[in-house]
């Protein structure tokens, strides 16, 4: 495909925009400088924000020029919620936040080239700017009755807003305006739920520059029991390895359900349509050889952890079913294998427990009676290897690194002991 806009279509990534035909004209007749934020209200970026990063590669690859912002100042204020205030953190936190994020996008975007990426903190234009002059100069430009009608305000006017969340609108549509100025940006990219933030900047500028600008929001992307991908929903993907480890990030999208599995596909794989459409059709066919979660998985580890960190992961999922050997795997691995495993965690004491206690403790047996029935049956597994020896205790020389262990009955029930 040879317009973005085409892609960005075919891969589900358009949900809203300004003047549909001006916005492709004016890519079309490019570069266009575009930008898109990212506000610190936690450690880590997450998934939601990832299909952000997503768009911005797209429109890269047809040689736009991203803006990465990293909110420092929205960042201390936080966008209204559909239910109750934010949580206003430190503003040592939120600097700390901003650090992390900044060196998280800038490992997903190009910084060379003729379109190479910027990064920029709205904290530089906003830390200096007095009241006045954000009163006089922004706010004189937004109707208070347009702002009232806005879905988020409407929904808090009951159980109350305050102002700071209420004037959150202000500061992001003077970003936008700021880096108009300063980098000739026309073009803001973002998720639906800040369609009418986008859309005041786009105003702002109109008013004050008498001048032209686009938006493009995406739809929001939900899981399969209709989450969204967000940092305040249950299950949350977290970017950062730390948080969400390589290992589990790749076991999310191997898990993914055949009902959105097409739909991640296209939205977080940058291979060409063709091949998906192959790789859909092939699913279609043996939808039990998982073939699209599987290209869904590799694809999205490697591009925010590393090949080698996918390499990692599918060894761990074999080994732990006997198809790869368990001591190949390094100490962070198994203990990201254990941590998803729900290990139970035990003091690493001169005694360790015999296999039967271990069995029970990490959750593959229901009891010591139900450990020693799978034991004589030839259906218990220590580190994969067949117990046979019910009286047996657990000795240090059975420590997989990072103090695991790992239990399973049968072929599929897996658990794990994390010592130390």
């Amino acid at each position: 495909m040879t317009d973005v806009c085409d892609e960005l279509t075919w891969r589900g990534l358009i949900a809203h925009s300004t003047d549909a035909d001006a916005l492709r004209a004016h890519l079309a007749n490019g570069p266009v400088t575009f930008y898109v934020g990212f506000d610190p209200t936690a450690p880590s970026i997450h998934m939601g924000n990832l299909v952000q990063i997503m768009v911005a590669r797209a429109l890269q690859r047809a040689g736009h020029r991203p803006i990465l912002l990293v909110g420092g100042s929205t960042g201390l204020i936080g966008d209204p919620k559909q239910a109750g205030e934010r949580i206003m953190n430190p503003v040592e936190q939120v600097a700390e936040w901003v650090a992390r994020i900044r060196e998280q996008v800038s490992r997903l975007i190009s910084f060379e080239g003729d379109n190479a990426a910027i990064l920029v903190n709205n904290y530089d234009w906003t830390a200096d700017l007095s009241t006045l002059d954000f009163l006089r100069d922004v706010g004189k430009h937004f109707p208070v009755n347009r702002m009232l009608d806005r879905e988020v305000v409407k929904a808090r006017l009951e159980s109350g807003i305050s102002f700071t969340e209420f004037s959150y609108v202000l500061l992001q549509s003077l970003d936008y305006r700021e880096l108009f100025r300063r980098h000739g940006c026309t073009l803001q990219t973002g998720g639906s739920d800040q369609w009418g933030n986008i859309t005041a900047g786009v105003e702002l500028i109109r008013r004050s520059e008498a001048a032209k600008v686009h938006a493009l929001a995406t739809p929001l992307l939900t899981k399969a029991d209709g989450a969204k991908f967000g940092k305040t929903e249950s299950g949350t993907v977290w970017l950062d390895p730390a948080m969400t480890s390589p290992y589990a990030f790749h076991q999310f999208f191997l898990n993914s359900e055949d009902a959105k599995v097409l739909e991640y596909l296209r939205v977080f794989s940058e291979r060409p349509p063709a091949e998906l459409d192959e790789i859909a059709a092939r699913s279609a066919e043996a939808p039990h050889l998982r073939i699209a979660q599987r290209a869904l998985a590799d694809d999205v580890t490697d591009l925010v952890h590393s090949p080698a960190e996918r390499q990692a992961a599918t060894q761990a999922a074999q080994a732990l079913f006997g198809r790869a050997e368990l001591r190949d795997l390094t100490a962070d691995t198994l203990r990201a294998v254990a941590s998803e495993l729900g290990a139970a965690a035990l003091p690493a004491g001169p005694e360790l427990p015999t296999v039967v206690d271990a069995l029970e403790a990490s959750g593959v047996v229901a009891s010591k009676s139900a450990a020693r029935r799978a034991i004589a049956e030839g259906g218990a597994y220590l580190n994969n290897v067949k117990i046979t020896d019910p009286t047996a205790r657990l000795s240090a020389a059975e420590m997989l690194p990072g103090g695991v262990v790992l239990l399973r009955r049968g072929r599929r029930t897996v658990g794990a002991l994390q010592f130390g």
